[in-house]
């Protein structure tokens, strides 16, 4: 089979360990592996993003710069947050009036619709008792023809 791959432990300069294995040496992807530095602190590692910056003094002018930016972004949010749920029930108010014009519309032409069926089979009724049966009998028609 396959020779176990050797390990070779590097620490990067964010202080996370680094293992490469043989695959690494032979141009496979690396694959970076989160081990704290000293295992006797017994925190978690964390990517070097994750990691703590140092904060300003809360007297310094960069700290009140960053809290006022940080006040305004925030500020800015909410009310952008409000605008949309102002304008989200704007639409919703819209759209019930529509709905309540399009149920009024529907309730018309259906009153409309009853009244014209209504007047087509009043209509056809008459039509079918304003129609004479034709006389299909031979001997009547000779008759008649016989006394003109």
């Amino acid at each position: 089979m396959s020779k176990p791959s050797q390990e070779k432990p590097m620490i990067d300069q964010n202080g996370v360990s680094v293992i490469q294995t043989q695959a690494h040496a032979s141009g496979l992807q690396q694959v970076p592996q989160l081990v704290p530095v000293s295992p006797g602190r017994g925190g978690k590692a964390m990517p070097p993003s994750k990691a703590k910056k140092c904060t300003p003094e809360k007297d310094s002018e960069e700290y009140r710069q960053r809290r006022e930016r940080n006040n305004l972004a925030v500020k800015k949010s909410r009310m952008k947050s409000k605008q949309k749920a102002q304008d989200t029930q704007q639409r919703v108010n819209e759209l019930k009036e529509e709905n309540e014009r399009l149920e009024a519309k529907i309730k018309l032409l259906s009153k409309e619709l009853s009244v014209l069926k209504d007047l087509f089979l009043e209509h056809a009724h008459n039509l079918a008792d304003n129609v004479h049966p034709q006389n299909t009998d031979t001997t009547t028609m000779g008759q008649n023809t016989n006394a003109q």
